[in-house]
């Protein structure tokens, strides 16, 4: 998306610079991390997925970045049911000198372009059920507005220079490069051709005048920043990663290109010559999608959590942290940075022909059964790997069988001819392990799982804020693989409904095993929204009953009335999730009978 200039810087500074003691945020950063809530203290949250450069059509690590955004976005709702209180934005990043290039090779004008690949990152987020409120365009009038404005605002607090840049630059990666990143490599004719160390692509040697934002000015104040709040980046390594960045020289910044060579983009305000540099142009989306520069902004942005790819952390890090202090704005809430994708132990290329296509994927998988498994499997810390086999065993394994057989079990009317949430029996199951009688049925391990059970939403919830939420669904897994021990241990296909004995521990097992699948389907909202929808409808859980504030689990065994108790269950709404390896269908089956 983003891709930072780093100049060598040949010109001299020109103006005054501004002193770190004047207060444009500044001095937030001396005492501790900023407040997360605005002054009305509600629940706001503002969740961003980065804007999505137009330069290719989307692949798995883009709409990774945004079922991230989405399950944190959901599962705030499940908090905080209000939709007032959650804003989540997405888009597409349409400027800068790629675009320009991508359009008039493809024999059309850079809004064309701009118009078509959008589009499709568009109908990817709805066909995988994306619940974003905004997507935005840096091509539309408002963030024009809203860019120009925190460009002057910048200026007029002395930020912004003119001087002589020169470096390399790669016009591939919209980025210039320090002497260090770039190497040399045969070029199709045998000779050494500069390119990228990280990317591999070409670079070549570029000299122009420019605006120049003071990003020396903010080592510091950045340093406080982060070791003031060692969460405001997450997971930590990356926060680290950071914080030893810093550590090294912060050299002055170019951002502006001369409208000459860039002309597909947002003009300098007062200076038509110059180009505002595609980064500085992105970045600000996310105060465009909350109002900037109307003070409603203000209310947001506090509560502002991104969520970004590791290739793009030093532009989230470092640069819009200094920009926006720079801006007298602080820098967000939070940065919570995810690691890639590859596939069966490749870097996703056009070259190799790897390119796993996410629409493909919804359609062969289905769309929850695809969302879960890119958050199930990735996790943020390192590189996750891609292969079809190991989407179809996991979906399988934790969906159709565990899950989906649970649920078939404890509604089948062989087992639960009424249809409905049977009885609790206290005496059968009494909420102290180890009392003795004729009528005692439970085990040590039954009550092994109430209590994993009755903590799962503080778990999974613990996890969501810690940015692990492949760590909350294993944990969800772990309880489904449980409660299908307890019905196994109990095996309620062999009791009957008319012995006074069998009868009430019959319908006990049933009823635990259906309050647990209700905790299962009410966590599994944020990651398998349908799937869990299917799973609550039948299971009878009305709309209203299927935030956090209502997740009170197994309430008989604490001594308290269930309303589900003696309710019918919802109509029959088949599969919960189809078997993706038919060859073992009937294995699965016969288990099941």
């Amino acid at each position: 998306m983003l891709r930072v200039p780093a100049f060598r810087l040949l010109g001299r500074a020109g103006a005054s610079r501004v002193s770190l003691l004047e207060d444009f945020s500044l001095r937030h950063y001396s005492s501790g991390a900023l407040c997360v809530r605005d002054d009305t203290g509600d629940a706001r949250a503002y969740f961003t997925t980065p804007i999505f450069y137009v330069n290719a059509a989307p692949h798995i690590g883009h709409l990774y970045s945004a079922l991230l955004a989405d399950a944190l976005c959901r599962h705030h709702r499940l908090r905080v049911p209000s939709a007032a209180a959650t804003r989540f934005s997405t888009g597409t990043d349409e400027h800068g000198l790629k675009i320009q290039q991508a359009a008039a090779a493809a024999g059309l004008a850079p809004s064309e372009l701009c118009d078509r690949v959008s589009a499709q990152f568009q109908q990817l987020f709805r066909e995988a059920d994306i619940s974003s409120t905004d997507f935005i365009r840096t091509t539309e009038a408002r963030h024009r507005v809203a860019v120009q404005h925190f460009w002057r605002v910048l200026k007029a607090r002395g930020l912004l220079y003119k001087g002589l840049y020169e470096g390399w630059y790669c016009a591939s990666d919209e980025c210039f490069l320090p002497e260090a990143k770039v190497t040399r490599q045969p070029g199709p004719s045998g000779e050494l051709c500069p390119v990228s160390l990280e990317s591999g692509h070409p670079v070549s040697w570029t000299k122009e005048e420019n605006y120049i934002f003071r990003l020396s000015q903010f080592r510091e104040p950045l340093q406080r920043w982060l070791r003031g709040d060692p969460q405001a980046i997450t997971p930590e390594p990356f926060h680290h990663a950071v914080l030893q960045w810093l550590e090294e020289e912060l050299p002055d910044l170019s951002v502006s290109r001369r409208s000459s060579h860039l002309h597909w983009g947002i003009p300098v305000p007062g200076d038509d010559s110059q180009t505002i540099y595609v980064w500085l142009d992105a970045l600000v989306n996310y105060l465009t999608v909350i109002g900037y520069p109307n003070a409603e902004f203000k209310s947001w942005w506090p509560t502002t959590s991104h969520i970004i790819g590791k290739d793009i952390l030093k532009f989230h890090a470092i640069y819009w942290p200094a920009l926006l202090l720079g801006a007298g704005i602080n820098p967000p809430h939070r940065i919570y940075v995810h690691s890639h994708w590859t596939v069966c132990g490749q870097k996703m290329s056009k070259s190799l022909g790897n390119v796993v296509d996410p629409r493909t994927c919804l359609d062969r998988y289905t769309v929850d059964g695809f969302r879960y498994f890119l958050l199930r499997q990735g996790v943020p810390n390192w590189d996750c790997d891609y292969y079809d086999e190991k989407v179809v065993k996991l979906l399988d394994a934790e969906l159709a069988d565990s899950l989906g057989g649970l649920l078939n079990r404890c509604t089948a009317n062989r087992i639960n001819p009424s249809g409905t949430y049977p009885a609790f029996c206290t005496t059968c199951f009494p909420s102290e392990p180890g009392l003795r009688g004729a009528s005692v049925r439970a085990q040590t391990e039954d009550y092994a799982l109430v209590s994993a059970v009755t903590t799962l939403p503080k778990q999974v919830a613990d996890h969501y804020d810690n940015f692990q939420i492949y760590k909350a669904l294993e944990a969800v897994s772990t309880c489904v693989r449980q409660t299908n021990g307890f019905v196994q241990r109990h095996a309620p296909w062999k009791l009957n409904w008319e012995s006074p004995v069998d009868a009430p521990w019959l319908g006990t097992v049933l009823h635990v095993a259906l309050e647990c699948l209700r905790v299962f389907g009410t966590l599994l909202q944020p990651v398998t929204p349908s799937l869990a929808d299917k799973l609550l409808s039948r299971l009878g859980v009305s709309a209203t009953e299927r935030g956090l504030g209502e997740l009170y689990f197994l309430p008989r065994f604490y001594g308290h009335p269930c309303p589900f108790e003696g309710r019918r269950l919802g109509p029959e709404t088949g599969v919960l999730f189809p078997r993706l390896d038919q060859s073992r269908a009937w294995l699965v089956k016969a288990h099941k009978t």
